[in-house]
């Protein structure tokens, strides 16, 4: 391998207590050369001693750990030497806190199946997983959860009173993906709670973890957090979430929405494009589209979309991007008013529907 080749490896620690689980992840992750496993731990503190000298990549992390547990051992890592963080659990709400502590992506289970065919898909997802989630920017995170350093309503900006000469936008649609969860965390809770136009929030996530994301965000951010449904009206003051298994489009003016399926060969479901597309086409100008942190272009053409239609339009600036990928591609059609950091997202959404 040349020295270029070398300098372009994914180094990989992998953090798992069982050593036949941590060998068949050895070897699934190793079988393309452009990812190396550079280190094993079997316990939390060995993993936060081991990530701080080798300065991995990337980690694969178990959140099943005997001496620490895997919440606690994302919060030492991220707190000491942040590294981008792949965790695996198959409870939901395991799954929700190590977004909040500071992982970059969630997989139900990193196990490798003993079946050859399935083991081969799941080997190539894995892989796939922790590439995306080398290229994560991190920041160091102090260590407790988000919980308890009273980011919940206890800390949002202070209602304001809407202007009534600007009530015309009715929706504000959200797109994410790679780090989207920490991204929405942040914009969602300087929301009002009597905010009177609807949120629609489309992030891309592993099958089955919506459900525990949106638990998550219900209990820190002011306004009613859902998972959204076929044929139900969108609700004003309420964020709903795009359920997985198809895309979730607005049908008519009303705000009624339709999951619908997907497109042959669309890669992710459900789609930031679809549901961009259709608010566009439903409410033109009176809807106020987001495209926050992700890797990819999905969200970008429907953006585009909704500013053709004299819909605002607003992305998160590479500054404060996990993954620069999809706000990038947005910006490259022309398709966004305004790039701006993260913390500054929420105030440009309240000044695009009247509010100071």
């Amino acid at each position: 391998m040349t020295a270029v080749e070398q300098a372009r490896q994914v180094t990989v620690v992998i953090v798992e207590q069982c050593a036949t689980r941590r060998r068949r992840l050895r070897a699934a992750i190793e079988a393309e050369s452009d990812l190396v496993v550079v280190g094993e731990a079997r316990t939390g503190p060995d993993a936060v001693a081991l990530v701080a000298r080798l300065r991995p990549a990337v980690v694969l992390l178990d959140m099943q750990l005997p001496r620490q547990a895997g919440l606690e051992t994302i919060e030492h890592i991220m707190s000491i030497s942040p590294t981008p963080i792949l965790a695996c659990s198959t409870a939901i709400d395991t799954a929700s806190a190590a977004l909040a502590a500071g992982a970059v992506d969630t997989l139900p289970d990193a196990q490798v199946p003993e079946d050859r065919h399935a083991a081969a898909d799941a080997a190539a997802a894995l892989r796939r997983t922790l590439r995306m989630c080398a290229r994560a920017r991190v920041i160091t995170h102090p260590r407790g959860r988000l919980r308890a350093q009273g980011l919940g309503s206890a800390s949002l900006a202070p209602r304001e009173q809407a202007d009534p000469r600007q009530q015309a936008v009715r929706l504000i649609v959200l797109g994410a993906s790679t780090g989207g969860p920490h991204a929405l965390h942040a914009l969602l809770r300087r929301l009002p709670a009597d905010l009177p136009q609807a949120v629609l929030v489309v992030q891309h996530m592993a099958e089955g973890f919506l459900p525990g994301l949106v638990a998550w965000l219900d209990a820190l951010v002011p306004m009613p957090v859902r998972l959204g449904e076929h044929g139900i009206r969108r609700a004003p003051g309420t964020v709903t979430f795009a359920p997985s298994g198809g895309n979730f489009v607005l049908t008519d003016d009303r705000l009624c929405t339709a999951i619908e399926p997907p497109a042959p060969g669309q890669f992710h479901v459900p789609g930031i494009d679809a549901t961009f597309t259709s608010v566009a086409r439903v409410l033109g100008p009176a809807a106020v589209g987001v495209l926050l942190t992700g890797m990819g272009r999905d969200g970008a053409a429907g953006l585009l979309q909704m500013r053709t239609r004299h819909a605002r339009t607003l992305a998160q600036d590479e500054k404060t991007s996990a993954v620069y990928g999809m706000p990038a591609a947005a910006a490259q059609l022309d398709a966004v008013d305004r790039q701006l950091p993260l913390d500054e997202l929420a105030a440009a959404v309240l000044e695009a529907v009247g509010r100071t």
